[in-house]
């Protein structure tokens, strides 16, 4: 049984689970859960806190954590840093740093060292990804396929908890040469006037459901102008559905942000909640399915989507579970992603063999409408390659793979191979089958690698 029985509010007073209380690295000692386990665990985690980012609020804490379960929780594995996900030497060095009471400024720029080594952005982010208008650069844009673009508002670059897996952690330790941001909703809005073959706007972060209604308004809203027709689908990436599903019931512009959703959708586009639960657990309190239920009356379609991660939901049960669970609830479940060669990623990546295996057997265990989620799928700087297999082809064993999204839409749905590997977590840690030199896209791939360099 959770241990998150609340005491009962005094008269007047918002339940604890209703007010947004948010803790970092430096409110350690005001988290009352903490204090049942041992120090040298709560100082390893505070290690950890120190480079990569450590934010968690109230509501995850109570209604989410089971505290008889830690640190084997899943959720708490989900928000609450640990120490493997440090190198044995970066910990010691982060360790010894803290032990010796250097000055915060030092602190900070052992952890920028240490962050530089955990390949802050992975597949080309600030190189290819990065658009141009007028000749110039719009650094709050990404633009890697056709027909999507991903706009990352600057009131958005935070979330409500932080991800311990998060690819996109380098947006959350404070160095802003390491963020994607933008607060230029024209210049959004000009850069998709100018590019009719974009159907889809992606507004991620961070998370855009930490803003309020009144500034997201100010970017969608904007989308229904005369000449952003062809922009027909918008969607929000978003964990606030696990991390504060109160921002759908009670918080105080909850309705006014439904009510743009429902507008959205009565002006003819696609809103879709790109909604990311990695656990059936975060569906499993009363609060997130009123909010699911009141998002879809408004029209717009949830789809769910989420890494395979070690410690967490590296289990064919627990996806099983959880996409019989979302399908339950209306919900559509639409990817199962390898975790991102970036951060902690020693500690949670699980090898390519064995992804698929999971994602197999899960499939094996529900019905048709649940096998809506691709998988496993990395998002490389490439595209979006996913496994569909293993297979032995004239006596060799090869992963079956293919584009489900690439760069260059012409690789979109071309199968190709790769030498087994048993212990491979990544696409450039595989070498093509059958004596090839090269996958077929390599050397385009490269080409556009030199052209975003100027070479």
């Amino acid at each position: 049984m959770r241990d998150n029985v609340q005491r009962k509010p005094r008269a007047g007073e918002v339940p604890a689970t209703e007010r947004f209380e948010v803790f970092t690295e430096r409110q350690f000692d005001r988290i009352a859960e903490l204090e049942r386990l041992p120090e040298a665990q709560r100082f390893a985690m505070r290690v950890v806190a120190n480079v990569l980012p450590f934010r968690v609020n109230r509501y995850v804490i109570e209604s989410l954590i089971d505290w008889e379960r830690v640190p084997d929780d899943p959720i708490f594995q989900l928000v609450f840093p640990q120490p493997g996900m440090l190198s044995e030497a970066d910990f010691t060095r982060m360790a010894d740093a803290l032990k010796a009471g250097l000055p915060r400024d030092r602190i900070r720029a052992i952890a920028r060292e240490i962050q530089a080594g955990l390949n802050p952005h992975p597949a080309g982010q600030q190189v290819l990804n990065v658009p141009r208008l007028n000749g110039e650069p719009l650094p709050g844009l990404q633009h890697k396929y056709r027909e999507t673009v991903l706009f990352f508002p600057s009131q958005g670059q935070v979330c409500h908890s932080y991800c311990t897996f998060c690819f996109r952690w380098a947006q959350f330790v404070g160095d802003k040469s390491l963020r994607f941001a933008s607060n230029e909703a024209e210049s959004l809005h000009a850069y998709l006037r100018a590019h009719p073959a974009v159907t889809d706007l992606l507004v991620t972060g961070g998370d855009p459901m930490v803003m309020k209604t009144v500034h997201l308004a100010e970017y969608l809203e904007g989308l229904l102008q005369p000449g952003l027709e062809h922009v027909q689908s918008i969607r929000i990436g978003t964990k606030s559905l696990t991390f504060w599903p109160q921002r759908y019931v009670s918080d105080p512009d909850a309705d006014d942000l439904l009510r743009l959703l429902e507008r959205l959708v009565q002006a003819g586009r696609q809103v879709a909640i790109m909604a990311h639960f990695n656990h059936w657990r975060e569906m499993d309190t009363d609060i997130c399915r009123e909010a699911i239920r009141r998002i879809r009356a408004t029209g717009a379609v949830i789809r769910t989507q989420a890494p395979l991660i070690r410690h967490i939901n590296d289990d064919a049960g627990v996806w099983a579970r959880m996409w019989r669970t979302q399908v339950g609830l209306g919900l559509v479940p639409y990817y199962m992603f390898v975790e991102r060669d970036t951060g902690a990623r020693q500690y949670f990546e699980v090898p390519l063999a064995r992804a698929w295996q999971i994602y197999r057997q899960a499939m094996q265990q529900v019905s048709g409408l649940a096998r809506t989620a691709r998988g496993p799928s990395m998002s490389a700087g490439p595209g979006k390659v996913e496994i569909q297999g293993v297979a032995e082809i004239q006596g060799e064993k090869v992963f079956v793979l293919r584009f489900v999204q690439g760069r260059n839409p012409d690789w979109v749905q071309r199968p190709f191979f790769a030498r087994f590997d048993p212990e491979a977590t990544w696409l450039d840690q595989l070498q093509p089958a059958f004596g090839e030199q090269a996958f077929f896209f390599e050397d385009e791939y490269r080409r556009m690698q030199e052209a975003a360099l100027g070479r």
